[in-house]
This record gives structure tokens, C-alpha cells and sequence, in this order.
């Protein structure tokens, strides 16, 4: 057991008492059996008409935490979930405190601050009160397939000690009509995780990480159930107190090949593993590549395969 989730919960060095993180196993009220995906958020608007409503479809509860966004994030979380129909699963909760960019400012903040990403994560999943959560990004789009996978998924691990990696594929937004697919990147991250004390964010060197116990299941979901939206007219790597790191970390592959298409494809280039696709007139490249074209690839996806080339 993490010795963090040993207590009632973490007091703050700021003294903000109204943040402490309360153990939602610690409470009185026992955790509900159904899984809650988590969403930490700033200045996500524009991903959430595309993000929200796979989401609140598949799994029971939806938690955003809004961290000071300027931008609307909060009221279009809510309209979104309002305009689907299932305005009940959505909870809307603000945290109020400027949060340590990845890096530096990370490194350089107390764990137990108001300002660390390890204490401000520890705070957003104290707040479920299934058994279950999903770490979700604002940015993160279930396709067609993904929608029903994590669906029926979501109510077996709902009591279930099991860590489950999700494979997402980032697609580089460019227009309406066109977006660039990279599936030369292979990453599978952990992103389901019971609620419980042996599951809590601790500091890492450049970013939070959620500790596991020694020994657990884990599963893993095939290629092809979600989407990264990276918008190529947007500040993709804001969240890190220097973007630039991105392009040497020694620890992370993924970042820099996020860096490399990122930079490439606003030059005019198209890197090797990158896919084009244009979306038919009328529809948004976003809701055609998650609903018609990902599920109708051919598995595995092949970067060489020629039904994966340019669409014309």
C-alpha cells in the first residue's frame, strides 16, 4: 500500500483547507460499483463537442475538473452533456490553483502543494465515487468502436483490480476537411485504474505518475478505439514549462515523436507513418476519421500497407 493513502487523506502546505484530498475509500458513503472517467482540463473547449459525447455514452460517470480555464471550458462541458442527453452523468468541479507545467516548474513544486500535478491529480480522482476511473484527456475521442468497447468494459472492471492500457493514435488537425493519422507511433499508456489506496499519484522527475501495486492484472485494448486531436494552429505543447525538452527527452520516445510530426507537418512535410486523410464535403475530418475510417482499417494498421496511403 502507498504510504500517501495510508491517512484519512493529505493536507496541503498552503493550508487550503477546502482542497485537502478525503480518500473517497475513507468515507462514509461506500464507492459505487461503475467506472468514472476523469478529465483534467484547461482551455479544452474546442475538443469537447468531439471528446464528451462518445464518452458519456460509454461509461457511468463523467468527472471534468476545470483548472482556471479562460476559454469557456466549463459551460461547454456542460452544454455538450446537456445537447446529448445525459447532462446527470456529467459533474463539473473547479480547481482554482495555477498547476506546475510538466519539467521544471514540476520539478520544482512540493509534492504535497496546491500547485503540484501530483497533488492536483491525487485531488481530481478523490472526488469519484465509483470503484472504478479512467484517466482521460480533454482531447481524447473514442471512435465508433471504442465507444462500445469501453461500454462493456467499463461495468466488468467496475469492481475489478485491474489496470487496463488503452492505445490511442494522435491526429493532427489541419481544416476541417483534412487531418494527418500517425500510426507510426506505438503507445498504450495506462488508463483505467481502480479506486483505492494502492492507486494514487506520487511525483515523478518531469511529470505525476499513478502508483500500482507489486503485483496486478492489466489489459490491454487493441489499436484503433481512440483519437489525440492536435490542432496544428494551436499551442500543442503549452503544458510543459519548456516546449523545446520535447525534442530531446531521453525518457519519453512519445513526446518527441509528438514533437517531430507537430513541427513537420506545419512545415509542409509529411513524415514517414503519417497518413493523410481528407473527410467528405459536409462532414469534420474529426467525425469521419472516428466513425468511418478507423473502424473500417484493416487490423493491424500497417504504416506500409497501401489501404493505409493518402486518401485521394
Amino acid at each position: 500500500m502507498n504510504p500517501l493513502a495510508t491517512g484519512d487523506g493529505l493536507r496541503n502546505l498552503e493550508g487550503h483547507t477546502d482542497f485537502d484530498v478525503t480518500w473517497p475509500w475513507r468515507r462514509d458513503e461506500p464507492l459505487r460499483r461503475g467506472a468514472t472517467a476523469v478529465l483534467r482540463v484547461k482551455d479544452e473547449a474546442r475538443n469537447l463537442a468531439y471528446a464528451l459525447p462518445p464518452l458519456l455514452r460509454a461509461v457511468d460517470q463523467v468527472l471534468v475538473v476545470d483548472n482556471n480555464s479562460t476559454d469557456g471550458t466549463a459551460e461547454e462541458a456542460l452544454r455538450v452533456a446537456e445537447a446529448e442527453g445525459h447532462a446527470a452523468k456529467l459533474t463539473v468541479a473547479h480547481y482554482p490553483f495555477d498547476v506546475a507545467r510538466a519539467g521544471a516548474e514540476h520539478r520544482a513544486a512540493p509534492e504535497r502543494s496546491v500547485h503540484s500535478l501530483a497533488y492536483f491529480y491525487n485531488w481530481c480522482f478523490a472526488q469519484v465515487t465509483t470503484r472504478y476511473s479512467w484517466k482521460w484527456d480533454g482531447d481524447m475521442v473514442l471512435t465508433r468502436e471504442g465507444e462500445l468497447s469501453l461500454g462493456s468494459l467499463s461495468w466488468q472492471v467496475g469492481s475489478a483490480q485491474a489496470v487496463v492500457r488503452l492505445p490511442r493514435h494522435s491526429l493532427y488537425v489541419e481544416s476541417p476537411q483534412r487531418a494527418y493519422l500517425d500510426l507510426g507511433l506505438r503507445n498504450a499508456e495506462e488508463w483505467g485504474f481502480p479506486i483505492g489506496p494502492d492507486f494514487v499519484y506520487t511525483k515523478a522527475p518531469e511529470w505525476e505518475i499513478r502508483t500500482t501495486p507489486e503485483s496486478y492484472r492489466e489489459l490491454e485494448l487493441p489499436q484503433g478505439l481512440c483519437v489525440e486531436l492536435k490542432w496544428l494552429d494551436g499551442d500543442e505543447f503549452a503544458h510543459w514549462s519548456d516546449p523545446e525538452s520535447f525534442a530531446t527527452s531521453e525518457r519519453n520516445h512519445r513526446k518527441r515523436r509528438e514533437w517531430e510530426v507537430f513541427h513537420a507537418l506545419r512545415d509542409g512535410r509529411v513524415p514517414t507513418g503519417v497518413v493523410q486523410v481528407d473527410a467528405p464535403e459536409g462532414v469534420h475530418v474529426v467525425d469521419h476519421v472516428t466513425g468511418e475510417w478507423m473502424p473500417r482499417a484493416p487490423r493491424p494498421f500497417r504504416v506500409d500497407d497501401p489501404r493505409h496511403r493518402r486518401t485521394p
